[in-house]
Parts: C-alpha cells; structure tokens; sequence
C-alpha cells in the first residue's frame, strides 16, 4: 500500500540522484591510426568510446595504444587525470600530460575540460614541449579545474 509518508523521502532521492556526480571522458583520434585507450587501476574502462564515470574518476591513464604501447601507456605520450568534484578550495580536478619515462613522446597529444574551466587544457607535439611531466618535480604542467561535473576532452594527433 502506497503511503504519502514516503513521498518527501523520494522526493529527496530523486533530488539527490539529480545532483549526483558525473564525469565523461571524450577521445578524438586524428592520427588515422592507433586505439585511444583509457584504464583505471589495471581495468580498461574505453577502447575510444565516451566513458562517464558515475562518480570520481581517479588516477585514470591515457594513451594513444599504436601497437608500441605497454598496458599503462608505456613507450607512449600519456594523459593522466583525476576527475573529482571538489570539496575544498584547492581541490578538484587536474590532468597532465606525461612524458617520465617510461613513457615517452609517441604521437601530438592534448586535453581540455568542458562544461567546466572550458579552454583550460595542455597539448603535447613533441618530446620537448613544456607542457608534458619530464620529471616528477615539473608540477606546473598540471592543469586544476574547480569545477562540478568537469568532464575532459583527449586529442590524438
């Protein structure tokens, strides 16, 4: 039996699954090769589909797999990205490109978030740019976003 005790209780689950977080990765591949492949704690999440995280996307890897590329990108120009609505100033979101070895520079590769910090992003067209991680101390690369929902756009070629 229905009771109208329970419609504020799903009124309010219905509000809250409204506001839920949500994040989608996007892959354009323009290198006319290659699988734009994105992994998470050792499970592949997409093969060049969007994939949208119901909830943080954390310590997410990806890469352009050519046929060179070890599972986690390596021998290849790789994204790294945590996509987490933030809680505190500071916190929130941020994406770089790697090129630490062993990863290196494989093909052009770039990010930008949208529907968030839109124009915020790094792109990589060589194995010198100054917007990839060489070595763990080159911080600046990383690009924050501070925003809800954030979702990230990932370029090949």
């Amino acid at each position: 039996m229905f009771s109208f005790k329970a419609v504020p209780v799903l009124l309010a689950m219905l509000v809250a699954g409204a506001h839920a977080e949500s994040h989608t990765v996007h892959f354009t591949n323009r290198c006319g090769h290659g699988t734009p492949t994105l992994i998470q704690g050792g499970r592949v999440l997409s093969t060049g589909g969007d994939f949208t995280s119901n909830g943080p996307l954390v310590a997410a890897i990806a890469y352009l797999q050519t046929g060179n590329c070890g599972f986690n990108g390596e021998g290849c120009t790789l994204v790294e990205t945590t996509l987490i609505n933030p809680t505190s100033p500071g916190s929130g979101s941020s994406t770089d490109i790697s090129l630490i070895p062993p990863h290196s520079f494989s093909v052009t590769s770039g990010f930008g978030y949208f529907n968030g910090c839109d124009g915020a992003g790094a792109n990589c067209a060589s194995a010198n740019c100054n917007t990839a991680f060489h070595n763990p101390n080159d911080n600046q690369v990383q690009v924050a976003c501070q925003s809800n929902n954030v979702n990230l756009a990932i370029t090949f070629c």
